[in-house]
């Protein structure tokens, strides 16, 4: 092959390419979407159902669930958690800390593992990992703790949460089952308020004397108010002869 003939291919190859990044270009300012600012709208998604079931997720009367929970289950629940987690006493750390005693232990405190400033900061505030720390930050790490290295969604179902904790707890926990507090459990709340409207009684449920109608008094003459009865004569004596 001739040098001319090498050239006049390299040419067009180069022109080829040339011509396929100038449409290129051109096309991207043509054609180039323009994203608004803001979306137009925006779904809420209520996570768990409608929001009377969200609101109703606070922490349970642990004296009364954590008796009763399944420790079985707990278990099972754990095993989203072992690619991450060990929980034997002395067991080693991964991707997260071992959590053999985590219930009752100080947050952020674990030996040999490297934890966020957020979980640092966490354990800053709060002496140990309760049981409401614990089922809150297992229902949503991240909405809980900001910047935690703990990426998991979270378990949602508050029964698998408490059944989780109860494993946890058999598993070294220091923490005592505190005693049942009626004024946790499920519509308690709720029911206190027409207690507290009941004890505002009106006064005569309570026996106090009522007001009675004064009596009707007699029409005077025409044009003149009512006026007050008269008093009844006293009889006079007779006279002595």
């Amino acid at each position: 092959m001739s040098d001319l003939t090498f050239n006049k291919i390299f040419g067009a190859v180069l022109a080829t390419g040339l011509a396929i990044v100038g449409l290129r270009e051109l096309s991207a300012g043509v054609f180039a979407p323009e994203h608004p600012a803001k979306p137009g709208y925006v779904v809420e998604v209520a996570e768990g159902g409608g929001g009377e079931a969200a609101a109703a997720d606070t922490p349970p009367d642990w004296g009364t669930v954590l008796p009763a929970a399944n420790v079985a289950a707990g278990e099972a629940s754990f095993a989203k958690c072992k690619s991450c987690h060990s929980i034997q006493e002395g067991g080693p750390n991964g991707t997260g800390p071992d959590l053999w005693g985590v219930v009752g232990r100080k947050p952020g405190t674990h030996g040999g593992f490297a934890y966020s400033t957020g979980m640092t900061d966490f354990g800053g505030k709060q002496p140990q990992w309760d049981y409401d720390h614990l089922y809150e930050f297992i229902k949503g790490p991240q909405k809980y703790i900001a910047g935690t290295k703990m990426t998991f969604v979270g378990i949602k179902k508050p029964e698998d949460r408490i059944n989780l904790i109860a494993y946890l707890k058999a598993q070294g926990g220091t923490l005592a089952v505190p005693a049942p507090d009626p004024s946790r459990a499920p519509g308690a709340a709720a029911a206190a308020a027409p207690a507290a409207e009941g004890a505002a009684a009106p006064a005569a449920a309570e026996g106090a004397p009522t007001t009675t109608a004064a009596a009707p008094a007699t029409q005077g003459a025409a044009g003149q108010g009512p006026v007050a009865p008269a008093a009844a004569a006293s009889p006079v004596a007779p006279a002595k002869k």
